[in-house]
């Protein structure tokens, strides 16, 4: 997401998981024990109704519909035409458009958990058409064309996953309602220049201190969960198999080593987002960066028109550590955003559970939205991982010398962006010349990050000065703090 200036750590549209590589998934197998399909109920600091939130258990997504066993464990060594490494949105799209363009290839995808175990089923729930990247960054190597073709796009592949969901018959409470950013300080009012007075948003939800606001119609509401199943679902409908269960190694050329076998296959593909950094030689590809979200009570109806959200629009503002929300289908909200950024040497959570300080600081936000929530229950909080490359751009690449490819880096954009990366990799596989495979991030390289500690202290300064420039901007400064500025360099976008 770009709704706010800093690259903050979010799951709004998330969208590529884990392929269980070994330093990643370590941990999550111990939280998993016998005890697998239970999040815990964990006393929260600071009482109040935050006592025994329901924390991890993957996500409140996944809950609501129900953990999926792992099924169709690789047994033993063996071969296919496509291996693809992740089973999360990104190698699921590419799976799906892979087998639709020749249902003769024999098409695999190796998963150490279950299909949409990573920020694929956690997300915030934004089908977005927002910038997997910066403009900036793809400009330099596309021009303006360039970036104004990736937007484009972007924005026709929000209507690609509402279509397929409706002909693959994928129930995901998808709602094409669009999504309401709004400004809460002078600061963000010139950042964000929106159209909306704040009687205008007021029409739209009463967000507390709102100035003004921006509304995009190309971004619908999605329940995570239910999409990916549903899409997991298409793909085995295509003939497509789904190793679960099984941990990846390591990736060579032609070769995907797991803890079950070893699969060969003339092209490999890597679809592993956030959890890129497990895989041996690429753990300083991309960051893990972390993102937080909690989910209410349903509220009453009084509760509802006191907030005055009566649609279905996504919600989000300017700030530049900003927060990101959705009304639930079954009359919750969502709230995501900030939290403990980045653990030391790219460690990723357990099971999704999250930091008691990070549900008290998501509590805090949302009730200064909307006040009148004030004491409302949480029923639950998880946390997962997002790619984010050194230059915080996403790319989609295949050398067809090696069979290696990879797409990922969405940096938190991803819901929408993972099939628009399905495709890209289907024809570049293929060796079709097309629109897509000469979009900018096609074949976008990137430094890689610094090693630890500096890659831990950058980040938690990086967050560190946005939240300091967020405190200024609240505390009355009449433009962007300069804090954030300094912020941007040592991000180095």
């Amino acid at each position: 997401m770009t709704s706010g200036s800093a690259p903050a750590p979010d799951l709004r549209g998330e969208g590529a998981d884990a392929a269980g590589v070994a330093t990643s998934k370590v941990t999550a197998r111990r939280a998993w024990g016998s005890k697998r399909r239970r999040a815990s109920l964990v006393p929260l600091r600071g009482g109040g109704h935050d006592d025994g939130v329901r924390n991890g258990g993957v996500s409140f997504w996944w809950q609501q519909v129900g953990l999926p066993t792992p099924t169709d464990r690789l047994a033993g060594d063996a071969a296919c035409d496509v291996a693809i490494v992740g089973g999360g949105l990104t190698g699921l799209w590419t799976a799906y458009y892979l087998a639709g363009a020749d249902p003769g290839l024999d098409v695999r995808v190796v998963e150490a958990e279950f299909a949409g175990f990573g920020a694929s089923g956690r997300n915030g729930g934004w089908l977005s058409s927002e910038f997997a990247g910066t403009a900036r960054t793809y400009a330099a190597v596309a021009g303006e064309d360039g970036v104004r073709r990736l937007r484009d796009a972007l924005r026709a592949t929000v209507d690609e996953v509402v279509g397929i969901a409706a002909r693959e018959r994928i129930e995901a409470d998808i709602v094409r309602s669009g999504v309401l950013t709004v400004a809460r300080s002078e600061a963000q009012r010139q950042r964000l220049a929106g159209e909306l007075t704040a009687a205008q948003v007021a029409d739209r939800v009463r967000v507390a201190g709102a100035l003004s606001g921006h509304f995009d119609p190309d971004c619908a509401r999605v329940q995570p969960a239910k999409l990916v199943a549903g899409i997991t679902r298409a793909v085995r409908e295509r003939g497509v198999r789904i190793h679960e269960g099984t941990r990846v190694t390591s990736v060579e050329p032609r070769t995907v080593v797991t803890d079950r076998g070893t699969l060969r296959a003339p092209v490999v593909l890597r679809c592993l987002e956030g959890f890129t950094a497990g895989l041996a030689g690429h753990r300083r590809d991309w960051l893990p960066m972390n993102s937080a979200i909690v989910v209410t009570a349903p509220l009453t109806d009084a509760q509802w028109r006191e907030v005055g959200w009566d649609g279905a629009e996504l919600l989000g503002d300017e700030a530049h550590a900003y927060c990101y929300a959705q009304r639930t289908a079954d009359g919750r909200i969502a709230m995501g955003g900030r939290g403990v950024p980045y653990r030391f040497g790219s460690r990723t959570d357990v099971a999704g559970r999250t930091q008691d300080r990070t549900v008290q600081q998501l509590r805090a936000t949302l009730t200064s939205l909307f006040p009148s929530l004030e004491g409302i229950r949480l029923d639950h909080a998880w946390c997962g991982v997002l790619g984010v490359p050194r230059d915080w751009s996403a790319s989609v690449a295949y050398d067809p010398t090696t069979g290696l490819g990879h797409a990922g880096g969405y940096v938190g954009s991803g819901l929408t962006a993972t099939n628009l990366a399905g495709r890209t990799l289907r024809d570049l596989v293929l060796g079709r010349d097309t629109d897509l495979v000469r979009l900018p991030w096609t074949g976008h390289r990137v430094r890689r990050w610094e090693p630890e500690p500096l890659r831990w202290a950058g980040v938690h300064a990086l967050y560190g000065l946005y939240r300091a420039a967020d405190r200024r901007e609240d505390a009355g400064l009449g433009r962007t703090s300069r804090i954030a500025g300094v912020a941007g360099r040592v991000a180095g976008r």
